[in-house]
């Protein structure tokens, strides 16, 4: 009979459960090279920008901006190549969101700053803040509505707010400017106009405005794949020749297409409405 003052003992974990040496092959177990390759990319994407932000501090703003597209790049193929290798995990997710805003956040934020907006040094900094904090909202949104279980599946054609790679380039346009053979000075009076255009890329990142997503296109027509190699390689030679000038370029189409995926957006959404109230009516009948 056991004594009822006694007291009983701790269930065990099951870690505890486990032998020593049992412990130690699950502690150093091996971890598949499909799960690690994504991460490494993203890595490989935040030593890009942080690479930007030193270049940055150096003045050397030309080799900043080839490192933050550099990080743009490896941050478009890091999801795709998780998604690939069926290597998708929440590890990888949480460092791809921390990666993206030193890259798309802070970088830009920085390299803007020392460029130019320090000429106006309270309000110059303050965009860069605003800049880099939109970022950080957009990032923690989009972290949030992946688990959304209710989110229509027309949604995944639109991001919600511009995304954090895009606003990492488009936030960069005076800087192409200044950097191509338009040579555009910085002056305290541009210097005033260029926070005004990262405040309002801010807002464009933090706000609710739908834009296109590329997540979608996998496939391409067979009738098309020479036209879309021809144009992609076309586009690759002239960026390698003239920088800045597409980046320019890029940048302005890419601010044109807003309106448009806002138009789109709000077709699809009347479309799906009308669709509900027909279904809804259709049951109560």
């Amino acid at each position: 009979m056991s004594d009822p003052l006694s007291p009983e003992p701790s269930p065990q974990s099951p870690a505890e459960a486990l032998s020593p040496s049992e412990r130690r092959r699950r502690r150093f177990r091996a971890i598949p090279l499909r799960i690690m390759l994504p991460n490494l990319v993203t890595l490989l994407a935040l030593s890009m920008g942080l690479t930007a932000i030193r270049y940055a501090v150096e003045g050397r703003f030309d080799t900043a901006v080839t490192a933050v597209l550099a990080a743009a790049v490896l941050d478009g193929l890091d999801g795709r190549l998780a998604r690939a290798l069926k290597g998708t995990s929440r590890f990888g997710a949480e460092l791809d969101s921390l990666a993206d805003f030193v890259d798309f956040g802070v970088a830009p934020a920085l390299l803007l700053y020392f460029w130019s907006l320090h000429e106006i040094k309270g309000l110059g900094w303050f965009a860069a803040l605003v800049f880099a904090i939109a970022c950080a909202l957009r990032l923690a949104r989009f972290n949030v509505m992946i688990d959304d279980p209710a989110r229509p599946a027309w949604h995944a054609d639109f991001f919600v707010g511009m995304p954090a790679p895009a606003g990492a380039i488009t936030v960069l346009l005076p800087l192409y400017l200044h950097l191509s053979v338009a040579e555009l000075p910085s002056t305290r009076f541009l210097a005033s106009l260029f926070i005004i255009y990262v405040l309002a890329i801010a807002f464009l990142m933090a706000s609710r405005i739908p834009h296109f997503s590329g997540k979608r296109i996998g496939r391409i027509p067979r009738d098309n794949v020479l036209l879309v190699l021809f144009g992609v390689g076309v586009t690759a030679l002239l960026l390698a020749i003239y920088p800045m000038e597409i980046l320019v370029v890029l940048s302005l189409i890419y601010l044109a297409l807003i309106p448009i995926s806002v138009r789109r957006y709000t077709e699809l959404a009347h479309a799906a409405a009308g669709e509900a109230q027909k279904g809804g009516a259709g049951s109560a009948g």
